[in-house]
């Protein structure tokens, strides 16, 4: 018998690092996978993770200047080039070539593919992905996160032959997960395959530290008086996220110096967003700080030499967190401020009705617009310490127990157990003798 080895796993993706939502995800993951024994690399175009367990593809990153010329052309007009074409077969052949590279230094027995075979932000890495999972016995668990059928930017396309081949592909050797109830029902009618809904964690089992004094620093930097809440808006500046309503809602709470604290900058859709929430703001008499250059991975200094604060130092001491978005897949943002024990005030988009609100959390809601009671409800929060204290403290409990770092373990070795899926994920060359105690073994043919 061979030696048991642990098992070895690569997520793939565009870019794995910072806040991003995907980024976030794969954290946790990863953390979750070594906590059962599973050794992690990264294979994608830009990385914070160890280099020593990373491949960089420089033709990953969907800010690859070839890639983004690509996705201009597919999605602005119906009719393909032969060009452009061309132009995908050579960049999916290139990226095919060092993700076999990077499988094999590895010795991977599984590739976990990071949205890469959902949102067609890098079409040749999506279907490198599926060529090499066709040529290969290696076993995949795609972790969905956006489909492009959810974004209107993809509507018009020159390569819906391509996203029905790749976003997603429909091989039975892929085991699929996705973050919600509606992409379920949506993938498998498209597909005719089943998945796994998986939803957004948090490591509630181990709550985060009161804010220290650096922390605490960050409130001066960015321009508040100690007599000023600090209401955050903890989101990028996209057209989605609703920041109008945060706006709005910090405009009508009756302050003396209104003012509301975005944590992220526009991102990759362009500033033509920013521009609007910039004149909203002006015109209602709000004050926006956008406190992008302060936020960083690390604690340090930016560019400026001015303190550089983590996320997390920054939405551990917020009085209010809005989240007004119209579509999210999930809800990162939302079960962090859940995380840090921060009141939220919530616009109801589609999966918050669906997936989170059943649950039985206690927040400040709105449909689509912001009434005068739910004005009146947030004014209660920032006023009332006890009545802020039961709901945040009710929140944590609802949130352990549904959306925990124990749930999504227990959910990837329900995935492991199953013997169909094991077949699946650690690919058809190997045979797998699952151990009675840990579910973790494996002896290679």
């Amino acid at each position: 018998m061979a030696a048991q080895q642990p098992w070895r796993v690569g997520f793939v993706s565009t870019r794995i690092a910072g806040t991003d939502g995907v980024s976030l995800e794969v954290e946790k993951w990863s953390q979750v996978l070594s906590g059962m024994g599973v050794e992690c690399f990264y294979i994608t175009g830009q990385s914070d993770r160890p280099a020593a367990r990373t491949a960089l593809i420089e033709e990953a990153h969907f800010n690859y200047p070839p890639i983004k010329e690509i996705t201009t052309e597919a999605f602005s007009s119906e009719i393909r080039s032969e060009a452009l074409t061309n132009e995908i077969k050579n960049l999916t052949t290139r990226i095919r070539t060092q993700l076999k590279t990077a499988i094999s230094d590895f010795q991977l027995d599984a590739i976990i593919p990071e949205n890469a075979l959902t949102i067609p932000m890098n079409l040749p890495l999506g279907i490198g992905i599926v060529e090499t999972l066709q040529e290969l016995p290696i076993g995949c668990l795609a972790h969905h996160h956006d489909f492009y059928w959810e974004r209107d930017r993809y509507r018009v396309s020159s390569v819906k032959d391509l996203l029905r081949y790749a976003f997603p592909p429909a091989l039975p050797q892929i085991q699929h997960v996705v973050i919600n109830s509606l992409q379920e029902e949506e993938f498998s009618r498209r597909t005719g395959l089943s998945c796994r809904i998986i939803p957004n964690v948090m490591d509630y089992k181990n709550p985060p530290d009161p804010p220290d004094e650096y922390a605490m620093s960050f409130r001066k930097v960015v321009g508040l008086a100690h007599d000023e809440p600090l209401i955050l808006q903890p989101t990028r500046v996209v057209a989605r996220k609703g920041i109008e309503h945060a706006i709005e809602l910090v405009s009508r709470l009756g302050l003396k110096r209104p003012k509301l604290v975005i944590t992220h900058e526009s991102g990759d859709e362009g500033d033509l967003y920013l521009e609007r929430i910039r004149e909203y703001a002006e015109l209602l008499g709000v004050t926006l700080i956008m406190a992008g250059k302060w936020i960083g991975e690390q604690r340090g200094t930016n560019a400026e030499g001015m303190p550089r604060y983590r996320l997390s130092d920054v939405l551990c001491q917020a009085d209010l967190v809005t989240y007004p978005s119209e579509y999210e897949g999930f809800g990162n943002a939302f079960l962090e401020a859940i995380y840090h024990r921060r009141p939220v005030v919530c616009n109801r988009y589609l999966i918050y009705r669906t997936d989170i609100e059943p649950c039985g959390f206690k927040t400040v809601t709105f449909d689509g617009f912001l009434s005068h009671e739910t004005v009146l409800q947030a004014q209660r929060l920032l006023g009332d310490a006890q009545y802020r204290k039961e709901l945040v403290d009710h929140n944590y409990h609802i949130a352990s127990e549904y959306f925990s770092f124990e749930v999504l373990e227990a959910e990837l070795k329900l995935i492991i157990e199953r013997p169909q899926n094991v077949y699946r994920l650690l690919g058809r060359g190997m045979q797998v003798d699952l151990d009675a105690a840990h579910h973790k073994t494996i002896k290679r043919s």
